[in-house]
């Protein structure tokens, strides 16, 4: 086999494997949310998956703000060994009838804070609440997040995504509630971003194979009429 289609082959195949590991980096850089059991009018179980990302520094601090137009008539925190756990509960506005509860007041924010060591650079953790009951006659729902790390910076993971435009550079986690979310998509942030990056990394490689195997075919008549010669 001549050596350019080599070199070749594997141009593409290198290319493609990086859409694959870039795409699936770019979704998982954010603290996410997801739900194995979120229905409109029920209780759910929320996970936030949370990555540090950096070198040298560890993720020490989790503040999660509750939908402040949708409130929760019961909000359980996950206890976790090395954080300490915080809920803010505030008077609202004006009263909000929630199932058969009537609310005057409602857990806003939810905060772990980091006893010990706190997350370690370059990996993750995940942090639940158990909340209901969920609103009816709405398709997502927002929590602003922010992060601390121990060197002092806050990543404030608020930015709302609009319908038709590009992911923000800090998107607040979004729970999406039309229907349930399985524990495939908790576990990563990826999201079906992540699984479309996949399959279009998936596909490159699959078209460049196919290039490649063309070419070595329309190759073949010339070389078999050189042996028959």
């Amino acid at each position: 086999m001549p050596r350019r289609f080599v070199l070749r082959a594997g141009a593409i195949a290198a290319a493609s494997a990086l859409v694959v590991i870039g795409a699936a980096s770019s979704a998982s850089a954010h603290v996410t949310v997801s739900s194995p059991d979120a229905k409109p009018g029920g209780y759910a179980k929320l996970v936030f998956r949370v990555p540090t990302e950096s070198d040298d520094t560890s993720t020490t601090k989790l503040v999660v703000s509750l939908p402040a137009d949708h409130p929760f008539a019961h909000v359980g925190a996950q206890v976790k060994d090395g954080w300490k756990v915080e809920k803010k509960e505030t008077k609202l506005p004006a009263a909000v009838k929630v199932g058969d509860v009537t609310l005057t007041k409602a857990i806003t924010t939810v905060t772990w804070t980091a006893t010990a060591g706190g997350i370690p650079p370059n990996d993750f953790d995940e942090f639940a609440l158990s909340v209901g009951k969920l609103p009816e006659g709405v398709d997502s729902l927002s929590f602003p997040t922010e992060q601390t790390y121990s060197d002092g910076e806050v990543a404030k993971w608020a930015d709302v995504a609009k319908d038709g435009a590009d992911e923000p550079e800090h998107p607040a986690p979004a729970l999406k509630l039309a229907a349930a979310v399985t524990p495939v998509a908790a576990t990563t942030a990826t999201d079906s971003s992540d699984t479309v990056a996949r399959w279009l990394g998936g596909g490159g490689l699959l078209v460049g194979l196919l290039g490649l195997a063309f070419g070595l075919w329309s190759r073949r008549p010339a070389a078999v009429a050189g042996e028959k010669q």
